[in-house]
C-alpha cells in the first residue's frame, strides 16, 4: 500500500458488511424473542389468538418444485448471483403454498403462508467450478412450478418418496452458453453462486401467529399462497391500482382469467391433470383430462368449514415459521443475533480506521 488512504475502500465495504450484519441479527433477535416468549399449544386444543404450534409439515391440496434442484416443498427462496465484480443478483424467487402441520398427538392445523415471516438454513449453497462446470446438487426446473399435493391419487406425496428422491444421484445439469437453463432461472452462461431454502413435507417446523376461524379470512385464495417474484396481483393493495381496476371492472374492459392466462386458468392444468379439454397447438402434446370425480375431490378439500381454526398472518401479526423445534429455532434465530453484534463490531471499528484515514489525509 503505497498511502493509507488505500484502505479506505476496505473501510467502506467493512461498514456496508457490518450494518448488513448487524441489521439480519436484529430480524434474529426479534425472532428468537417471539418464539421464546410463546409456550408451545396442543393443536387439539387450540384456542383462537396467538399461539405457538410445533410439529410435522403435511402437504396440502398442492406442493411446488424448488427451481434450482427440483425438490418437491410447500416454500422455497431461491436466488442466483453473478460473479462478476459487484455480484448481479440474477435470479431471485420466493414462493409458498398453504400445508398443515400436525403434532406429536396428531393433531392437525391448515396453515395459510402469505405475509409470513420464514426463518430458514438454506439447503444449498453452491457456485459454479472454477471451469464453469455446474456444482454437484444443482438440477435446475425443467416444468412447472407447481405439483401435486397431498391425496391425488399415484401421485400422492408421502414421506418414504421425498427421501427416495433426495437420495437419488443425479448427472449435473448442463451449463454454460447455448446450455439452456431450464424452467425460468436464466442461462446467463457465467460463473454464478446458487442458494436455495426449503421447507418440505416431512420437515419440523415452530409457528407462531394467529389462529382464527377459516370463515374470518378476507381473502382465503391470496392468503393460501405466496408469490414474491411477482405476483401480478399483489399491487391490488395500492389504492391507486385498486381504483384502476376497479373502473375496468366497471367499464367490461377487465379481463377474465380464461382471457387472461388463457390453459392456465384450467383447473389442474398446471400439473397435467386439467379438467376440461385446454386449447393447444395442433402439434402439442394433448394431456388426458382428469376424472370429474378428482375435480369434486380437489373442491371438497378446499370447502373448510368456515369456524375450523386456522393459522394465517393478519394486519400487525404475521405469521413466523421457524424451521426445527422450538428450542433449536430459537438457538439458531440468537446465533443470528451475535454474528449481527459481531457485525457492529466490524462496523465500528472500519468507520473509526476511516475517520482517522481521512484526519491524516492532506487536503
Amino acid at each position: 500500500m503505497d498511502s493509507p488512504s488505500a484502505l479506505l475502500p476496505f473501510c467502506l465495504a467493512g461498514i456496508a458488511a457490518g450494518l448488513i450484519l448487524l441489521w439480519r441479527g436484529f430480524g434474529g433477535y426479534r425472532n428468537a424473542v417471539t418464539l421464546g416468549d410463546t409456550a408451545t399449544s396442543r393443536i387439539d386444543s387450540l384456542a383462537a389468538g396467538e399461539v405457538r404450534i410445533s410439529g410435522t409439515i403435511e402437504a396440502g391440496e398442492a406442493t411446488l418444485v424448488s427451481p434450482l434442484q427440483s425438490v418437491s416443498c410447500v416454500w422455497y427462496r431461491a436466488k442466483v448471483r453473478s460473479r462478476d465484480h459487484d455480484s448481479t443478483e440474477v435470479f431471485a424467487e420466493e414462493r409458498a403454498v398453504g400445508f398443515r402441520v400436525r403434532d406429536a398427538d396428531g393433531g392437525r392445523i391448515r396453515v395459510f403462508p402469505d405475509g409470513a415471516r420464514i426463518g430458514v438454513s438454506p439447503r444449498f449453497d453452491e457456485g459454479t467450478g472454477l471451469m464453469g462446470d455446474a456444482p454437484v446438487g444443482l438440477n435446475l426446473r425443467t416444468g412447472s412450478a407447481y405439483g401435486p399435493g397431498a391425496g391425488t391419487g399415484d401421485e400422492a406425496i408421502d414421506r418414504e418418496t421425498a427421501i427416495a428422491a433426495l437420495l437419488t444421484v443425479r448427472a449435473p445439469t448442463a451449463w454454460g452458453p447455448g446450455a439452456g437453463a431450464a424452467g425460468d432461472v436464466p442461462d446467463h452462461g457465467a460463473a454464478a453462486e446458487y442458494e436455495e431454502s426449503r421447507l418440505e413435507p416431512g420437515d419440523v417446523v415452530t409457528i407462531v401467529g394467529m389462529a382464527l376461524p377459516f370463515g374470518h379470512l378476507p381473502d382465503p385464495f391470496g392468503a393460501d399462497r405466496m408469490d414474491r417474484a411477482g405476483d401480478p396481483l399483489a399491487g391490488l393493495d395500492d389504492p391507486m391500482v385498486a381504483a384502476e381496476v376497479a373502473d375496468a371492472r366497471a367499464a367490461g374492459t377487465l379481463l377474465t382469467p380464461e382471457e387472461a392466462w388463457g390453459n392456465a386458468a384450467i383447473p389442474g392444468f398446471g400439473i397435467g391433470k386439467p379438467v376440461r379439454e385446454p386449447e393447444l397447438d395442433p402439434d402439442a402434446d394433448v394431456p388426458a383430462v382428469a376424472p370429474a370425480e378428482d375435480a369434486r375431490d380437489a373442491a371438497a378439500r378446499f370447502d373448510i368449514p368456515p369456524d375450523t381454526l386456522v393459522l394465517a398472518s393478519v394486519e400487525g401479526s404475521p405469521l413466523l415459521i421457524a424451521e426445527g423445534a422450538p428450542e433449536a429455532a430459537v438457538a439458531r434465530e440468537q446465533s443470528r443475533f451475535l454474528v449481527g453484534l459481531l457485525g457492529a463490531m466490524l462496523a465500528v471499528v472500519s468507520g473509526i480506521v476511516a475517520a482517522i484515514i481521512l484526519g491524516r489525509t492532506p487536503t
